[in-house]
């Protein structure tokens, strides 16, 4: 298994009478509005996650930055969205691939993470391992994809996307990678083991492909602790 992903929008105003002064004033009060509109907008919030090694509590715990964030309304999504846009900053320059390709890996990681109760580092960590951001990858196994997606165990979570061809989709492959990786956690009980099944090396002894997920999902954590550092 192992080896990168996209996005944009406009608008206008119809019916505008001849008359240059009426025109430039509802120009002026068109641009106000969608100002509003963009300030209006929520960014999902950075959830922090503790992983837990037992078996009966399997599923992550969460914590919702609001309740530990700043008080300042808009202060929690710029801060999350901060957080996400200098994680996209240096996957993109460690892995050399482009900036903006990342920045959706990094937000379809966190949407798919909130869905699915899996801390959006590891999933991170994995497409890391898997692919390394390389959203056309394909293993001689025939594992596609940023998280190495076998369509041939999967048909059930791939029915209504069009078929296997839908996994090189990056954002489609992470929310379908995310769903199995969550299956495989609650599944074992616990995060190494479920990172075991994840990669296909149950029986591997010494539990290297865990152990190179979770060294890599730490380096991601690293960063995030020193911006917040920063930041205090």
């Amino acid at each position: 298994m192992t080896a990168t992903t996209k996005l944009v929008e406009d608008a206008r105003l119809p019916g505008v009478p001849h008359h240059p002064p009426l025109r430039r004033n509802l120009a002026v009060a068109t641009a106000g509005l969608a100002a509003l509109v963009a300030v209006a907008i929520v960014i999902p919030p950075r959830i922090q996650i503790q992983q837990t090694a037992s078996a009966q509590t399997a599923d992550t715990a969460w914590t919702d930055f609001a309740s530990t964030g700043p008080t300042h309304a808009d202060a929690r999504p710029n801060a999350a969205e901060r957080e996400q846009r200098m994680l996209a900053e240096s996957i993109a320059k460690r892995f050399r691939v482009a900036r903006d390709a990342v920045s959706g890996v990094v937000t379809a990681a966190f949407r798919a993470g909130s869905e699915h109760r899996v801390d959006p580092l590891l999933v991170l960590a994995v497409v890391a391992v898997e692919s390394r951001f390389n959203p056309f990858a394909e293993s001689a196994l025939g594992a596609v994809g940023l998280m190495q997606v076998l369509p041939k165990f999967h048909q059930d979570k791939l029915s209504g996307h069009g078929g296997d061809a839908a996994l090189l989709d990056p954002v489609l492959n992470i929310e379908i990678g995310t769903r199995i990786l969550r299956e495989y956690l609650r599944r074992a009980g616990d995060l190494e083991s479920g990172l075991q099944m994840y990669g296909g090396a149950v029986d591997e002894p010494s539990a290297q492909y865990a152990g190179r997920v979770l060294a890599e999902r730490a380096r991601l954590d690293q960063l995030i602790a020193r911006l917040r550092r920063s930041d205090a």
